[in-house]
Protein backbone atom coordinates (compact mmCIF):
# COMPACT_ATOMS: atom_id res chain seq x y z
CA UNK A 1 0.00 0.00 0.00
CA UNK A 2 2.93 2.44 0.35
CA UNK A 3 3.55 5.04 3.31
CA UNK A 4 0.44 6.20 4.25
CA UNK A 5 1.83 8.73 6.94
CA UNK A 6 2.07 12.15 4.97
CA UNK A 7 1.96 13.01 1.01
CA UNK A 8 4.72 15.75 1.81
CA UNK A 9 6.53 13.34 3.85
CA UNK A 10 7.38 11.13 0.04
CA UNK A 11 8.43 14.22 -1.71
CA UNK A 12 11.12 15.53 0.97
CA UNK A 13 12.60 12.77 2.34
CA UNK A 14 16.06 12.46 1.48
CA UNK A 15 16.08 16.16 0.33
CA UNK A 16 18.17 18.47 2.91
CA UNK A 17 17.16 22.32 3.49
CA UNK A 18 19.24 24.85 4.52
CA UNK A 19 17.63 27.65 6.95
CA UNK A 20 18.87 31.23 7.66
CA UNK A 21 18.28 33.03 10.63
CA UNK A 22 16.86 29.14 11.76
CA UNK A 23 17.37 29.86 15.80
CA UNK A 24 13.94 31.91 16.48
CA UNK A 25 11.04 32.74 14.87
CA UNK A 26 9.59 32.27 11.16
CA UNK A 27 13.15 30.80 10.55
CA UNK A 28 12.96 28.11 13.33
CA UNK A 29 9.32 27.67 12.23
CA UNK A 30 10.52 26.77 8.89
CA UNK A 31 13.25 24.90 10.03
CA UNK A 32 10.92 22.67 12.24
CA UNK A 33 7.98 22.26 9.39
CA UNK A 34 10.56 20.82 6.87
CA UNK A 35 12.20 18.59 9.41
CA UNK A 36 8.90 17.44 10.29
CA UNK A 37 8.32 16.75 6.56
CA UNK A 38 10.85 14.71 6.45
CA UNK A 39 13.86 16.92 5.15
CA UNK A 40 17.47 16.90 6.85
CA UNK A 41 18.13 19.92 7.71
CA UNK A 42 20.95 22.73 8.31
CA UNK A 43 20.10 25.30 10.24
CA UNK A 44 22.29 28.90 10.42
CA UNK A 45 22.29 31.80 12.63
CA UNK A 46 25.30 34.27 14.62
CA UNK A 47 24.05 32.86 18.13
CA UNK A 48 25.28 29.61 18.51
CA UNK A 49 23.82 28.59 21.93
CA UNK A 50 20.14 29.87 20.57
CA UNK A 51 20.80 28.30 17.44
CA UNK A 52 21.87 25.00 19.48
CA UNK A 53 18.63 24.97 21.50
CA UNK A 54 16.73 25.09 18.26
CA UNK A 55 18.59 21.81 16.70
CA UNK A 56 18.19 20.38 20.29
CA UNK A 57 14.33 20.86 19.52
CA UNK A 58 14.09 19.51 16.22
CA UNK A 59 16.30 16.61 16.93
CA UNK A 60 13.91 15.29 20.07
CA UNK A 61 10.81 15.62 17.77
CA UNK A 62 12.76 12.87 15.74
CA UNK A 63 12.11 13.18 12.25
CA UNK A 64 14.67 13.95 9.72
CA UNK A 65 18.93 14.74 10.96
CA UNK A 66 19.67 18.67 11.93
CA UNK A 67 22.80 20.46 11.38
CA UNK A 68 23.34 23.76 13.61
CA UNK A 69 26.37 26.14 11.86
CA UNK A 70 26.92 29.59 13.42
CA UNK A 71 27.16 31.95 10.71
CA UNK A 72 27.89 35.66 9.79
CA UNK A 73 25.73 35.63 6.36
CA UNK A 74 27.37 39.27 6.01
CA UNK A 75 30.50 37.90 5.37
CA UNK A 76 31.22 35.56 2.25
CA UNK A 77 33.87 33.68 3.70
CA UNK A 78 30.89 32.36 5.98
CA UNK A 79 28.97 31.88 3.77
CA UNK A 80 31.31 29.41 2.13
CA UNK A 81 32.37 27.49 5.30
CA UNK A 82 28.43 27.02 5.82
CA UNK A 83 27.66 25.37 2.66
CA UNK A 84 31.06 23.16 2.84
CA UNK A 85 29.86 22.28 6.39
CA UNK A 86 26.54 21.34 5.11
CA UNK A 87 27.93 19.46 1.89
CA UNK A 88 30.32 17.78 4.67
CA UNK A 89 27.61 16.42 6.60
CA UNK A 90 24.43 15.38 4.13
CA UNK A 91 25.97 15.91 0.13
CA UNK A 92 23.59 17.80 -0.75
CA UNK A 93 21.90 21.06 -0.78
CA UNK A 94 18.29 20.44 -2.09
CA UNK A 95 16.08 23.89 -0.78
CA UNK A 96 17.55 26.92 0.46
CA UNK A 97 15.34 29.74 2.43
CA UNK A 98 16.69 32.75 2.65
CA UNK A 99 15.04 34.29 5.92
CA UNK A 100 18.07 36.44 7.43
CA UNK A 101 16.69 40.14 8.69
CA UNK A 102 17.20 43.14 10.42
CA UNK A 103 15.70 46.67 11.28
CA UNK A 104 15.70 49.63 13.05
CA UNK A 105 12.61 50.65 14.04
CA UNK A 106 12.82 54.58 14.35
CA UNK A 107 12.41 58.00 12.12
CA UNK A 108 14.56 57.52 9.10
CA UNK A 109 16.28 60.80 9.78
CA UNK A 110 17.47 59.65 13.32
CA UNK A 111 19.61 56.70 11.65
CA UNK A 112 23.38 56.47 10.91
CA UNK A 113 25.01 55.09 7.94
CA UNK A 114 26.25 52.39 10.00
CA UNK A 115 22.72 51.50 10.57
CA UNK A 116 22.24 51.26 6.92
CA UNK A 117 24.83 48.82 6.14
CA UNK A 118 24.17 46.86 9.00
CA UNK A 119 20.09 46.36 7.84
CA UNK A 120 21.56 45.92 4.15
CA UNK A 121 24.40 43.56 4.25
CA UNK A 122 22.33 41.01 6.57
CA UNK A 123 19.19 41.40 4.40
CA UNK A 124 20.86 41.71 1.01
CA UNK A 125 24.19 41.23 0.69
CA UNK A 126 23.59 38.28 3.09
CA UNK A 127 21.02 37.05 0.59
CA UNK A 128 23.44 37.06 -2.14
CA UNK A 129 26.18 35.78 -0.06
CA UNK A 130 24.67 32.20 0.67
CA UNK A 131 22.79 32.45 -2.83
CA UNK A 132 25.74 32.63 -4.47
CA UNK A 133 27.82 30.05 -2.59
CA UNK A 134 24.94 27.53 -3.10
CA UNK A 135 24.24 28.28 -6.85
CA UNK A 136 28.24 28.17 -8.35
CA UNK A 137 27.41 24.20 -6.51
CA UNK A 138 24.32 23.83 -7.96
CA UNK A 139 25.11 24.46 -11.15
CA UNK A 140 28.79 22.81 -11.52
CA UNK A 141 26.66 19.80 -10.47
CA UNK A 142 23.80 20.19 -12.66
CA UNK A 143 21.77 19.58 -9.32
CA UNK A 144 18.42 20.88 -9.40
CA UNK A 145 17.19 22.92 -6.27
CA UNK A 146 14.98 25.33 -5.05
CA UNK A 147 15.48 28.78 -3.62
CA UNK A 148 12.65 30.77 -1.25
CA UNK A 149 13.66 34.45 -0.56
CA UNK A 150 11.62 35.74 2.58
CA UNK A 151 9.83 38.93 1.54
CA UNK A 152 7.75 41.66 2.56
CA UNK A 153 4.98 44.18 1.58
CA UNK A 154 6.51 47.05 2.40
CA UNK A 155 9.12 46.34 -0.10
CA UNK A 156 6.63 46.65 -2.60
CA UNK A 157 4.55 49.53 -1.21
CA UNK A 158 7.13 51.27 1.49
CA UNK A 159 6.09 52.15 5.14
CA UNK A 160 7.41 54.37 7.49
CA UNK A 161 9.98 52.92 10.19
CA UNK A 162 11.29 50.41 8.25
CA UNK A 163 13.12 52.58 5.15
CA UNK A 164 16.16 50.43 5.58
CA UNK A 165 14.72 46.62 5.69
CA UNK A 166 12.60 48.02 3.34
CA UNK A 167 15.35 48.92 0.71
CA UNK A 168 17.06 45.78 1.36
CA UNK A 169 13.89 42.94 0.79
CA UNK A 170 13.37 45.33 -1.99
CA UNK A 171 16.91 44.16 -3.63
CA UNK A 172 15.86 40.60 -2.19
CA UNK A 173 12.70 40.60 -4.99
CA UNK A 174 14.72 42.21 -7.57
CA UNK A 175 17.17 39.60 -7.06
CA UNK A 176 14.19 36.78 -6.94
CA UNK A 177 12.66 38.34 -10.09
CA UNK A 178 16.17 37.76 -11.98
CA UNK A 179 16.39 34.33 -10.98
CA UNK A 180 13.07 33.34 -11.61
CA UNK A 181 13.27 35.05 -15.43
CA UNK A 182 16.52 32.83 -15.83
CA UNK A 183 14.90 30.06 -15.41
CA UNK A 184 12.65 27.55 -16.96
CA UNK A 185 9.94 29.24 -19.18
CA UNK A 186 7.66 27.58 -21.54
CA UNK A 187 6.96 29.03 -24.73
CA UNK A 188 4.27 28.44 -27.35
CA UNK A 189 3.92 28.86 -30.75
CA UNK A 190 0.57 30.14 -30.31
CA UNK A 191 -1.12 34.17 -29.38
CA UNK A 192 -3.41 32.60 -27.31
CA UNK A 193 -2.45 30.01 -24.37
CA UNK A 194 -5.10 29.56 -21.82
CA UNK A 195 -4.98 28.01 -18.59
CA UNK A 196 -7.55 27.48 -16.02
CA UNK A 197 -7.04 27.38 -12.07
CA UNK A 198 -9.51 26.51 -9.17
CA UNK A 199 -8.04 27.83 -5.60
CA UNK A 200 -9.39 24.64 -3.75
CA UNK A 201 -11.02 22.84 -0.76
CA UNK A 202 -14.42 21.83 -2.89
CA UNK A 203 -14.75 18.09 -2.60
CA UNK A 204 -14.79 16.72 -6.71
CA UNK A 205 -14.94 19.41 -8.72
CA UNK A 206 -12.49 17.99 -11.42
CA UNK A 207 -14.13 20.16 -14.13
CA UNK A 208 -10.44 20.98 -15.39
CA UNK A 209 -9.99 16.90 -16.71
CA UNK A 210 -13.53 18.04 -18.63
CA UNK A 211 -12.77 21.45 -19.88
CA UNK A 212 -9.18 20.67 -21.30
CA UNK A 213 -10.46 18.49 -24.32
CA UNK A 214 -13.19 20.32 -24.95
CA UNK A 215 -10.59 23.91 -25.28
CA UNK A 216 -8.12 21.38 -26.74
CA UNK A 217 -11.13 19.78 -29.08
CA UNK A 218 -11.54 23.12 -30.42
CA UNK A 219 -8.44 23.94 -31.15
CA UNK A 220 -6.86 25.92 -28.26
CA UNK A 221 -3.71 25.22 -26.62
CA UNK A 222 -4.27 24.68 -23.28
CA UNK A 223 -1.03 23.14 -21.40
CA UNK A 224 -2.29 21.84 -17.64
CA UNK A 225 -0.23 21.50 -14.82
CA UNK A 226 -1.81 20.34 -12.25
CA UNK A 227 -1.11 19.44 -8.39
CA UNK A 228 -1.53 16.70 -6.54
CA UNK A 229 -3.04 16.60 -2.98
CA UNK A 230 -1.85 18.21 -0.06
CA UNK A 231 -4.79 18.31 2.39
CA UNK A 232 -7.71 17.15 0.17
CA UNK A 233 -8.43 13.61 -0.89
CA UNK A 234 -7.09 13.91 -4.26
CA UNK A 235 -5.63 16.84 -6.66
CA UNK A 236 -6.19 16.84 -10.40
CA UNK A 237 -3.05 15.08 -11.20
CA UNK A 238 -3.89 12.26 -8.52
CA UNK A 239 -7.41 12.08 -10.30
CA UNK A 240 -5.73 11.93 -14.21
CA UNK A 241 -2.74 9.32 -12.91
CA UNK A 242 -6.00 6.93 -12.70
CA UNK A 243 -6.49 7.31 -16.22
CA UNK A 244 -2.71 8.03 -17.89
CA UNK A 245 0.95 9.15 -16.99
CA UNK A 246 1.50 12.63 -15.39
CA UNK A 247 4.83 12.19 -14.27
CA UNK A 248 5.78 14.23 -17.64
CA UNK A 249 9.04 16.05 -18.37
CA UNK A 250 8.76 20.14 -19.97
CA UNK A 251 10.19 18.67 -23.57
CA UNK A 252 7.75 15.90 -23.27
CA UNK A 253 4.73 18.40 -22.72
CA UNK A 254 5.42 20.41 -25.07
CA UNK A 255 5.48 17.40 -27.81
CA UNK A 256 1.50 16.16 -26.32
CA UNK A 257 0.26 19.66 -26.53
CA UNK A 258 1.76 20.06 -29.87
CA UNK A 259 0.01 16.82 -31.16
CA UNK A 260 -3.28 17.14 -28.49
CA UNK A 261 -3.76 21.13 -28.17
CA UNK A 262 -3.53 20.35 -24.63
CA UNK A 263 -2.07 18.17 -21.33
CA UNK A 264 -3.08 17.46 -17.77
CA UNK A 265 0.44 16.93 -16.10
CA UNK A 266 1.48 16.89 -12.62
CA UNK A 267 3.50 20.52 -12.39
CA UNK A 268 5.62 19.14 -9.66
CA UNK A 269 8.07 16.66 -12.76
CA UNK A 270 7.70 19.46 -15.15
CA UNK A 271 9.48 21.33 -12.68
CA UNK A 272 8.83 24.69 -13.52
CA UNK A 273 7.88 26.30 -9.96
CA UNK A 274 9.36 24.17 -7.84
CA UNK A 275 9.34 26.48 -4.55
CA UNK A 276 5.67 25.95 -4.78
CA UNK A 277 5.95 22.68 -3.29
CA UNK A 278 8.16 23.53 -0.97
CA UNK A 279 6.19 26.67 -0.02
CA UNK A 280 2.66 24.62 0.48
CA UNK A 281 5.42 21.40 2.60
CA UNK A 282 5.55 24.53 5.28
CA UNK A 283 2.48 27.03 5.22
CA UNK A 284 0.74 23.72 5.68
CA UNK A 285 1.53 22.61 9.45
CA UNK A 286 2.26 26.72 10.20
CA UNK A 287 -1.33 27.47 8.70
CA UNK A 288 0.71 30.42 6.63
CA UNK A 289 -1.61 29.71 3.71
CA UNK A 290 -1.93 33.72 3.39
CA UNK A 291 -3.99 34.80 0.44
CA UNK A 292 -0.70 36.87 -1.03
CA UNK A 293 1.06 33.45 -1.06
CA UNK A 294 -1.41 31.52 -2.50
CA UNK A 295 -2.02 33.88 -5.40
CA UNK A 296 2.06 34.61 -6.06
CA UNK A 297 2.23 30.62 -6.02
CA UNK A 298 -0.50 30.20 -8.61
CA UNK A 299 0.63 32.89 -10.91
CA UNK A 300 4.28 32.37 -11.04
CA UNK A 301 3.40 28.54 -12.33
CA UNK A 302 1.28 30.10 -15.09
CA UNK A 303 3.83 32.78 -16.32
CA UNK A 304 6.34 29.77 -15.89
CA UNK A 305 4.12 27.49 -18.27
CA UNK A 306 3.53 30.05 -20.97
CA UNK A 307 -0.20 31.01 -20.46
CA UNK A 308 -1.41 34.63 -21.86
CA UNK A 309 -4.81 34.06 -20.68
CA UNK A 310 -5.83 32.74 -16.86
CA UNK A 311 -9.23 31.51 -15.70
CA UNK A 312 -9.52 31.51 -11.81
CA UNK A 313 -12.46 29.81 -10.19
CA UNK A 314 -12.89 30.90 -6.76
CA UNK A 315 -15.68 28.66 -4.89
CA UNK A 316 -17.55 30.42 -2.17
CA UNK A 317 -19.38 28.70 0.54
CA UNK A 318 -19.45 28.55 4.58
CA UNK A 319 -16.89 25.64 4.41
CA UNK A 320 -15.18 26.51 1.34
CA UNK A 321 -11.60 28.04 1.41
CA UNK A 322 -13.24 31.96 0.76
CA UNK A 323 -16.33 31.75 3.09
CA UNK A 324 -17.82 35.49 1.70
CA UNK A 325 -18.27 37.72 -1.00
CA UNK A 326 -15.81 40.45 0.53
CA UNK A 327 -13.15 38.11 0.76
CA UNK A 328 -13.49 36.80 -2.80
CA UNK A 329 -13.75 40.67 -4.21
CA UNK A 330 -10.20 41.00 -2.26
CA UNK A 331 -8.67 37.60 -3.78
CA UNK A 332 -10.15 38.47 -7.28
CA UNK A 333 -7.85 42.08 -6.71
CA UNK A 334 -5.07 40.40 -5.78
CA UNK A 335 -4.75 37.66 -9.08
CA UNK A 336 -5.91 40.98 -11.29
CA UNK A 337 -3.02 42.93 -9.77
CA UNK A 338 -0.76 40.32 -10.14
CA UNK A 339 -1.61 39.13 -13.84
CA UNK A 340 -0.77 42.64 -14.44
CA UNK A 341 2.45 42.90 -13.24
CA UNK A 342 2.84 39.42 -14.74
CA UNK A 343 1.39 40.29 -18.58
CA UNK A 344 -1.21 37.70 -18.15
CA UNK A 345 -4.84 38.22 -18.58
CA UNK A 346 -6.85 37.69 -16.17
CA UNK A 347 -10.81 36.55 -15.45
CA UNK A 348 -11.99 35.80 -12.00
CA UNK A 349 -15.55 34.20 -11.57
CA UNK A 350 -17.00 32.93 -8.25
CA UNK A 351 -18.66 30.20 -7.77
CA UNK A 352 -21.02 27.76 -5.58
CA UNK A 353 -18.80 26.47 -2.97
CA UNK A 354 -21.59 25.16 -0.49
CA UNK A 355 -21.12 21.13 -1.17
CA UNK A 356 -18.81 18.85 -3.52
CA UNK A 357 -19.22 18.94 -7.35
CA UNK A 358 -20.01 15.83 -8.57
CA UNK A 359 -20.57 12.27 -6.88
CA UNK A 360 -16.70 11.44 -6.41
CA UNK A 361 -14.16 12.35 -3.56
CA UNK A 362 -11.20 10.53 -4.50
CA UNK A 363 -8.85 9.98 -7.15
CA UNK A 364 -10.79 6.65 -8.74
CA UNK A 365 -14.55 8.30 -7.78
CA UNK A 366 -13.68 11.55 -9.42
CA UNK A 367 -11.63 9.65 -12.76
CA UNK A 368 -15.24 7.69 -13.08
CA UNK A 369 -17.07 10.81 -12.40
CA UNK A 370 -15.24 12.86 -15.69
CA UNK A 371 -15.55 9.88 -17.51
CA UNK A 372 -19.19 9.51 -17.54
CA UNK A 373 -19.30 13.06 -18.07
CA UNK A 374 -17.26 13.09 -21.54
CA UNK A 375 -19.28 9.79 -22.69
CA UNK A 376 -22.26 11.89 -21.78
CA UNK A 377 -23.51 8.79 -19.62
CA UNK A 378 -27.37 9.76 -18.29
CA UNK A 379 -25.76 8.70 -14.52
CA UNK A 380 -23.16 11.47 -14.46
CA UNK A 381 -23.22 14.39 -12.43
CA UNK A 382 -24.82 17.13 -14.00
CA UNK A 383 -23.58 19.79 -11.64
CA UNK A 384 -19.77 18.53 -12.66
CA UNK A 385 -21.37 18.66 -16.55
CA UNK A 386 -22.89 21.97 -16.37
CA UNK A 387 -19.75 23.96 -13.88
CA UNK A 388 -17.19 22.37 -16.77
CA UNK A 389 -19.11 23.51 -19.64
CA UNK A 390 -19.77 27.20 -18.37
CA UNK A 391 -15.61 27.22 -17.54
CA UNK A 392 -14.87 25.69 -20.99
CA UNK A 393 -17.30 28.59 -22.26
CA UNK A 394 -15.38 31.29 -20.58
CA UNK A 395 -11.91 29.88 -22.19
CA UNK A 396 -13.52 29.57 -25.68
CA UNK A 397 -14.69 33.09 -25.52
CA UNK A 398 -10.40 33.80 -25.92
CA UNK A 399 -10.50 32.70 -29.31
CA UNK A 400 -10.62 35.35 -31.30
CA UNK A 401 -12.59 33.98 -34.17
CA UNK A 402 -15.39 32.58 -32.23
CA UNK A 403 -18.44 35.19 -31.78
CA UNK A 404 -18.77 37.06 -28.69
CA UNK A 405 -20.79 34.93 -26.02
CA UNK A 406 -20.93 31.99 -28.47
CA UNK A 407 -18.42 30.37 -25.64
CA UNK A 408 -20.84 28.36 -23.69
CA UNK A 409 -22.96 26.86 -26.56
CA UNK A 410 -19.52 26.15 -28.80
CA UNK A 411 -18.53 23.83 -25.28
CA UNK A 412 -21.62 21.88 -25.27
CA UNK A 413 -21.49 20.92 -28.93
CA UNK A 414 -17.82 19.40 -28.09
CA UNK A 415 -18.62 17.52 -25.86
CA UNK A 416 -22.43 16.53 -26.90
CA UNK A 417 -20.93 15.19 -30.07
CA UNK A 418 -18.28 13.22 -28.68
CA UNK A 419 -15.45 15.41 -30.25
CA UNK A 420 -14.09 16.20 -26.38
CA UNK A 421 -14.25 12.79 -25.14
CA UNK A 422 -12.48 11.64 -28.08
CA UNK A 423 -9.64 13.94 -27.37
CA UNK A 424 -9.18 13.25 -24.02
CA UNK A 425 -8.42 9.85 -25.26
CA UNK A 426 -5.89 10.99 -27.63
CA UNK A 427 -4.44 12.73 -24.75
CA UNK A 428 -4.56 9.85 -22.56
CA UNK A 429 -2.54 7.44 -25.50
CA UNK A 430 -0.15 10.63 -25.49
CA UNK A 431 0.61 10.49 -22.06
CA UNK A 432 0.90 6.74 -22.27
CA UNK A 433 -0.47 4.34 -19.26
CA UNK A 434 -0.01 5.10 -15.51
CA UNK A 435 1.07 2.33 -13.25
CA UNK A 436 -0.85 2.91 -10.04
CA UNK A 437 -4.19 0.53 -9.35
CA UNK A 438 -7.43 1.75 -10.75
CA UNK A 439 -9.57 -0.29 -9.22
CA UNK A 440 -12.37 1.00 -6.80
CA UNK A 441 -11.43 -0.24 -2.72
CA UNK A 442 -13.29 -3.64 -1.94
CA UNK A 443 -14.48 -2.49 1.44
CA UNK A 444 -17.44 0.14 2.26
CA UNK A 445 -19.83 1.14 4.47
CA UNK A 446 -22.58 3.59 4.36
CA UNK A 447 -23.48 6.53 6.18
CA UNK A 448 -26.92 7.20 6.67
CA UNK A 449 -29.37 9.76 7.75
CA UNK A 450 -30.58 10.20 10.64
CA UNK A 451 -34.41 11.56 10.16
CA UNK A 452 -36.54 12.56 7.66
CA UNK A 453 -35.83 15.38 6.07
CA UNK A 454 -34.24 17.74 3.45
CA UNK A 455 -30.30 18.14 2.50
CA UNK A 456 -29.85 21.29 4.38
CA UNK A 457 -26.06 21.94 3.87
CA UNK A 458 -22.84 20.02 3.74
CA UNK A 459 -19.74 20.64 5.50
CA UNK A 460 -17.16 20.12 2.25
CA UNK A 461 -14.03 20.31 5.11
CA UNK A 462 -15.25 17.58 6.90
CA UNK A 463 -16.02 15.32 3.81
CA UNK A 464 -12.36 16.11 2.86
CA UNK A 465 -10.73 14.71 6.08
CA UNK A 466 -13.09 11.38 5.68
CA UNK A 467 -11.94 10.88 2.81
CA UNK A 468 -8.38 11.46 3.51
CA UNK A 469 -9.00 8.99 6.77
CA UNK A 470 -10.21 6.25 4.61
CA UNK A 471 -6.82 6.12 2.43
CA UNK A 472 -7.71 8.74 -0.19
CA UNK A 473 -5.04 10.08 -2.18
CA UNK A 474 -2.51 7.52 -1.19
CA UNK A 475 -5.15 4.55 -1.88
CA UNK A 476 -6.44 5.91 -5.21
CA UNK A 477 -9.57 4.06 -4.55
CA UNK A 478 -10.62 5.07 -1.59
CA UNK A 479 -12.65 7.85 -1.30
CA UNK A 480 -16.85 8.58 -0.53
CA UNK A 481 -19.62 8.45 -3.24
CA UNK A 482 -22.34 11.19 -2.78
CA UNK A 483 -25.61 9.85 -3.37
CA UNK A 484 -27.46 12.99 -1.64
CA UNK A 485 -27.19 16.61 -2.46
CA UNK A 486 -28.10 19.70 -0.69
CA UNK A 487 -32.11 19.92 -1.51
CA UNK A 488 -32.67 16.78 -1.82
CA UNK A 489 -35.28 14.85 0.71
CA UNK A 490 -34.18 11.96 2.87
CA UNK A 491 -35.44 9.27 4.99
CA UNK A 492 -34.17 7.91 7.84
CA UNK A 493 -32.25 5.22 7.33
CA UNK A 494 -31.54 6.07 3.52
CA UNK A 495 -27.80 6.25 3.22
CA UNK A 496 -26.13 9.91 2.02
CA UNK A 497 -23.09 8.29 1.32
CA UNK A 498 -20.54 5.41 0.73
CA UNK A 499 -16.85 5.28 1.91
CA UNK A 500 -14.37 3.61 0.51
CA UNK A 501 -11.26 1.97 2.10
CA UNK A 502 -8.44 -0.86 0.87
CA UNK A 503 -7.53 -1.92 4.52
CA UNK A 504 -9.50 -2.60 7.44
CA UNK A 505 -7.46 0.13 9.55
CA UNK A 506 -8.67 2.74 7.45
CA UNK A 507 -12.21 1.59 7.24
CA UNK A 508 -12.38 1.52 10.51
CA UNK A 509 -10.83 4.76 11.40
CA UNK A 510 -13.38 6.30 8.58
CA UNK A 511 -16.30 4.86 10.29
CA UNK A 512 -15.11 6.13 13.50
CA UNK A 513 -14.97 9.71 12.21
CA UNK A 514 -18.34 9.71 11.15
CA UNK A 515 -19.68 8.94 14.57
CA UNK A 516 -18.36 12.59 15.65
CA UNK A 517 -20.14 14.09 12.75
CA UNK A 518 -21.42 12.88 9.49
CA UNK A 519 -21.01 16.36 7.77
CA UNK A 520 -24.77 16.52 6.23
CA UNK A 521 -27.04 19.03 8.20
CA UNK A 522 -30.58 17.40 7.49
CA UNK A 523 -33.74 20.21 8.37
CA UNK A 524 -37.31 19.03 8.52
CA UNK A 525 -39.08 19.51 5.00
CA UNK A 526 -42.00 21.58 4.49
CA UNK A 527 -45.59 20.76 3.16
CA UNK A 528 -44.03 21.94 -0.14
CA UNK A 529 -40.92 20.12 0.16
CA UNK A 530 -37.92 22.48 0.68
CA UNK A 531 -36.34 22.48 3.88
CA UNK A 532 -37.65 25.24 6.48
CA UNK A 533 -34.68 27.16 8.50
Amino acid sequence: MGDKSSIMDLQLKGKTALVLAASKGLGKACAEALAAEGADVVIGARDPETLERTAASIRSAGKGRVLAVPVDVRIPADAETLLSAALSAFGRIDILVNNAAGNFLAKTETLSPRAFDAVIGIVLQGTINVTMACGKRWLAAKHPAVVLNIATTYAEIGSAYVVPSAVAKAGVLALTRAMAQAGTQLKWNAPVVVDKHCIGGIPGNRTSMILVPIVAAHGLPIPKTSSRAITSPAGTADTMEVLARVNVGAEEMQAIVAACNGCIVWGGHVNLSPADDILISVERPLSLDTREQMVASIMSKKLAAGSTHLLIDIPVGPTAKVTNGVESMRLRKLFEFVGDRFGIAVEVITTDGRQPIGNGIGPVLEAQDVMAVLANDPSAPTDLREKSLRLAGHLLEYDPKLRGGAGYARARDLLDSGAALKQMQKIIEAQGPSDCRKDLAGLAFDVKADRDGIVAAIDCLRLNRLARTAGAPIDKGAGIRLFKKIGDRVEQGEPLYRVFAVDQPELGLAAAATGAGTGYAIGPASPTGTATR
